[in-house]
């Protein structure tokens, strides 16, 4: 198991909640936390469980698996993008449409990484897998790629 990085964590949610721009008092009432309790975690002093992190997550407008990768919790997949946390940081939006827009960018991203596995196939001289939209998304293997 992960080990948890209080001090990191606690300094992590604070930097989250200055960046928002509310007050410590303001999320511990949104994440349904103490102001005292919620003071500890920041300095360090206090070990949030998982559930008081997804609160605080909610609180902060972030996902809940980014504070539990600062508390040690999961391992780090990959780092967010400055498309992420552009689209994290505006206040312009509401929270569905930054999570519409989220949802579509990683999308891309793992349409790009699906495409850029099978373009490692392709230069190993394996057969690619291709959909074709017209088949109802019927996976086939096309054997007649041609090199280029």
């Amino acid at each position: 198991m992960a080990t948890l990085k209080v001090g990191s964590i606690g300094e992590y949610i604070r930097e989250q909640r200055q960046q928002a721009k509310i007050s410590l008092r303001q999320l511990a009432a949104q994440a349904g936390v103490s102001n005292p309790y919620l003071s500890q975690i920041e300095r360090g002093l206090r070990r949030p469980s998982a559930e008081i992190l997804q609160q605080i997550a909610k609180g902060l407008r972030i996902s809940a698996e980014a504070l539990y990768v600062q508390a040690g919790f999961l391992d780090e997949r990959e780092p967010d993008s400055n498309v992420l946390a552009a689209i994290r940081a505006d206040t312009a939006i509401t929270e569905r449409q930054r999570q519409v827009l989220i949802d579509i960018y990683e999308s891309f991203r793992k349409e790009n990484r699906a495409g850029e596995a099978g373009e490692t196939a392709d230069d190993e001289g394996e057969d690619a897998v291709a959909v074709d939209p017209r088949e109802n998304g019927e996976i086939k293997a096309d054997t007649n790629i041609q090199e280029g």
